[in-house]
């Protein structure tokens, strides 16, 4: 794919997919891969291996590696076509390994990790990604941003140096902030992608978001993919009726502060039967009470295996 048609495809919806673990901790690869076919089977044309659902920095390096090579494979075999946005990160020579690694194994894309460091500079920032660009020209970069004071300017600046740099993965909860960075950029220059969901994927469409990443796939496609269809087509009526039947489950897993982001995606698809409920540290199960909502809210969804 040309840069312009992996940026292109990054506007819809972005899958983010569990890494389901055996009883025991393992984890079930050839799950993983049927999970994956399900999701492209259902309509999903952008998929994450290695993001913060599929609990990117509870895995090993080893593990990091299968799930990559899994998700290629999966979606090589799929009859529709989908894009393979790899999560990269930790420290830089790292991610530039992981980041050239995705590109042999047949990724178009690779999706940048917020940098771990409690530190950190704009020059910094962008040198970071700039470094993990330049390893891999011929692959798109999609830096995630869930740092507020990482403004235009600084987006932009990357954006000069780095023609590989093709989408945002933006993932802080202010809409008007990200308004203001989308003009300061340019809405043409990037692929802007709404990273918290569907409870924010309507606000972050009337400010420019083209797309919005997802773990409610991991249930099902349909909800999501009819939200993104209705923002296209600016039928914002339509596309709030879906956030207000997926927002007690988006609100379920922001609980405690987002402690539930996985457990509660896990736990609805143990309940329909599609993997176990295991989690690793330092996250945990959700308690039985909340077990006891999700599968009211799985009724009202209408949802099943």
């Amino acid at each position: 794919m040309t840069l312009d048609e992996i940026r292109n495809a990054l506007k819809t919806v972005v899958a983010i997919p569990v890494t389901p673990f055996s009883p025991d901790g393992a984890v079930d690869f050839g799950l993983y891969r049927k999970l994956v076919t399900r999701m492209v089977e259902g309509g999903i044309r952008v998929v994450t291996p290695n993001g913060n659902t599929s609990e990117f920095y509870s895995l090993t390096s080893v593990e990091h590696r299968r799930q990559l090579e899994e998700t290629v494979v999966a979606v090589g075999e799929a009859s529709q076509p989908a894009l393979v946005l790899a999560g990269v990160g930790f420290d830089t020579q790292t991610a530039i390994e992981m980041t050239y690694l995705a590109q042999v194994m047949g990724a178009q894309a690779v999706m940048v990790h917020q940098p771990v460091h409690p530190y950190r500079s704009d020059d910094g920032w962008i040198s970071y990604h700039q470094a993990i660009a330049a390893s891999a020209p011929e692959i798109g970069i999609v830096p995630y941003v869930r740092d507020a004071t990482i403004s235009g300017a600084t987006i932009r600046r990357l954006a000069e140096r780095c023609p590989n740099f093709v989408g945002i993965k933006y993932a802080v909860g202010n809409p008007p902030l990200f308004a203001k960075i989308v003009n300061e950029v340019g809405r043409e220059r990037l692929a802007w992608v709404c990273g918290i969901a569907e409870s924010w994927a309507p606000f972050f469409a009337v400010a420019g978001a083209q797309g919005f990443t997802s773990g409610l796939v991991n249930l099902t496609p349909r909800l999501s993919l009819a939200m993104q269809a209705a923002l296209e087509a600016g039928n914002y009526a339509r596309a709030m009726d879906i956030w207000a039947r997926v927002k007690p489950f988006e609100d379920l897993r922001a609980r405690r502060d987002n402690a539930n982001n996985v457990s509660a995606v896990k736990e609805a698809m143990a309940q329909l039967g599609l993997c176990e409920r295991t989690v690793r540290p330092p996250i945990s199960e959700l308690p039985n009470g909340e077990r006891e909502e999700v599968r009211e809210i799985l009724r009202v969804l209408e949802v099943s295996a």
